[in-house]
């Protein structure tokens, strides 16, 4: 079975995981990879130098391994997604096995960046949420999901993550065959995804 494979972009915390799951609730099946997981692995490095590491900009994932796992699973073929560690800044041992099934959601800051991955994506969507939005929602969940301080989310928002997605992420909203908002209700946009779906897979 080929899947459909949708990509979602759009910067930190601007929805895109929160849509993949929604989206996972109207296509009973489907499964969601994300870009996080191919962060590349820097076990090599001490863990106060990992923190220094530049985790928004593309150079930060092994794109080449996603791209390889979905060619993989649109040639029919099962594959074993990474499983990253933010508290630790690691792969961590172990992986999960993804499925082909007639759907696949493929969510993630610079899913929409490389061509070679465009081109693999048969639906594109571009999450847009306000900067300052997308910057409370970032505070909320580093401190209470990642084990951050506040003075840490700020600094690394404001050193790397506003920057790089100014510079690396919100150019690729021209990619996508959908926009959305993560601000409004989750209802509207799954169903607008839904509908471009319908309407591709009816052709």
């Amino acid at each position: 079975m080929k899947p459909h494979i949708i990509g979602i972009a759009g910067p930190s915390s601007s929805g895109k995981t929160e849509l993949a799951r929604r989206l996972v609730a109207e296509l009973p099946g489907t499964a969601i990879v994300s870009l996080d997981s191919y962060y590349r692995g820097r076990q090599e490095l001490p863990f106060e130098e990992r923190e220094k590491l530049n985790f928004d900009h593309p150079d930060a994932l092994e794109w080449e391994l996603l791209q390889e796992h979905l060619q993989a699973i649109g040639e029919g073929r099962a594959f074993e997604e990474p499983v990253y560690s933010f508290a630790r800044h690691v792969r961590i041992a172990g992986t999960r096995r993804i499925e082909p099934a007639e759907f696949l959601i493929v969510e993630g800051l610079f899913v929409l960046y490389w061509p070679e991955l465009r081109a693999i994506l048969d639906t594109k969507v571009y999450v847009w949420t306000d900067p300052e939005v997308c910057y409370r929602r970032r505070m909320a969940r580093d401190v209470a999901e990642r084990g951050r301080t506040p003075e840490y989310v700020r600094a690394q928002y404001e050193r790397t993550v506003c920057p790089g997605a100014e510079q690396f992420v919100c150019p690729t909203r021209e990619y996508a065959d959908l926009v959305v908002s993560g601000e409004k209700p989750f209802e509207e946009s799954v169903g607008a995804v839904l509908r471009a779906l319908d309407a591709v897979v009816a052709r």
